[in-house]
């Protein structure tokens, strides 16, 4: 129960449907804060309240687990590490990868329960194969892309009591319940970035490092900070004096650690039209061979029709149309209609002519 109207209202369900339920806060910030800064930031001192609030209300016991540390080296050391090297991560993804089904997940396990209850918008479907991860209902709030990292043992012992329904109807629930937290603002951005400055976060880490902002041909347009304070596909903030000879915008088109350039150019040489993942993870059974799907890298991006080809631990994915501003670092998401057929880490791409 991270203090959210989500998780209250999907306590309040299990709950109602019969469950043994128990409540359960994840003190992931090792310094948490009292309040949250609007929309921004979990974890607080005020969300931790608010979850034991809910609890009271819906009637179950209630407790803070405290897996900070467990958080720190799994999400945000990842994060520094992953942006060092030049890509782009989503911590969401790992988080519900290594902190919410597998760290809490195996605890409550051990601890005798039989799953894990979450407020996340998705659909488990019992199939012919097994378990099946879905898109929701209400697609403006699905969440299955940020699941897409659960394996077939971790949907064996997952919920989603609100995939069936829409923001707006969940949210007039909790006012019939009674729940405070009806009204209360989605969390948004990184979580653990309260203040929304990436760029700041990653120097108290990375520090500053100036290098070359450089166009396709190698030539020097201007400097920066830091190569990490930059993602493929960004437009704002590159601090070019010189404008481009057609007039027209330049985006990050790469980003180079070892040299620590930064690339930039036309929009136009944004287009990829293939991708290579590692490290997948599959909801249900391994696919093998090629596999017609859908393809989305973003949580709330557009489906791509595309071809994957699946060999061994490396996917290779070709799009039917160009996908534009893909990051190595990001998650590539594979659908067949709603259903989530799994997910890999984007290590490389081929960009169109």
């Amino acid at each position: 129960m991270s203090g959210g109207v989500d998780s209250a209202v999907a306590a309040a369900r299990a709950h109602e449907a019969g469950h043994d339920v128990t409540g359960v806060h994840l003190a992931l910030s090792e310094n948490p804060k009292s309040f949250r800064t609007g929309a921004r930031g979990c974890c607080t001192l005020e969300d931790a309240r608010d979850a034991r609030r809910a609890a009271d209300v819906i009637g179950i016991p209630f407790y803070v687990w405290d897996l900070a540390e467990r958080f720190r080296e799994d999400v945000i050391e990842d994060f520094f590490a992953e942006y060092e090297a030049g890509r782009t991560p989503n911590p969401c993804l790992r988080c519900n990868e290594k902190i919410k089904f597998a760290a809490l997940l195996d605890r409550a396990l051990a601890l005798g329960f039989d799953a894990v209850c979450t407020g996340h918008y998705a659909v488990i479907v019992d199939g012919p194969d097994g378990r099946e991860l879905h898109r929701s209902a209400d697609h403006g709030k699905d969440q299955s892309y940020v699941l897409g990292v659960l394996d077939e043992e971790q949907l064996a012992h997952a919920l989603f009591p609100l995939g069936a329904d829409t923001k707006d109807a969940v949210r007039a629930e909790a006012e019939r319940r009674g729940l405070a937290v009806a009204r209360k603002p989605d969390s948004h951005d990184i979580c653990f970035i309260a203040d929304g400055d990436t760029q700041a976060f990653l120097a108290t880490r990375l520090g500053r490092t100036p290098g070359d902002i450089v166009d396709a041909d190698g030539t020097k347009l201007g400097e920066h900070e830091g190569a990490y304070a930059y993602t493929v596909g960004q437009r704002k903030g590159l601090r070019i004096g010189t404008p481009a000879a057609d007039g027209k915008p330049r985006y990050v088109l790469d980003i180079s650690p070892v040299n620590n350039t930064v690339t930039v150019g036309p929009a136009e040489a944004l287009n990829v039209d293939g991708l290579t993942g590692i490290r997948p993870r599959w909801c249900g059974p391994a696919p093998t061979g090629t596999l017609d799907c859908t393809a989305q890298v973003r949580a709330h991006g557009d489906e791509h029709p595309a071809i994957a080809e699946i060999d061994g631990d490396t996917v290779r994915v070709r799009l039917l149309n160009p996908m534009r501003g893909v990051a190595r670092g990001q998650a590539v998401v594979l659908y067949t209609g709603t259903r989530v057929v799994g997910s890999a880490t984007i290590n490389a791409t081929t960009r169109t002519t």
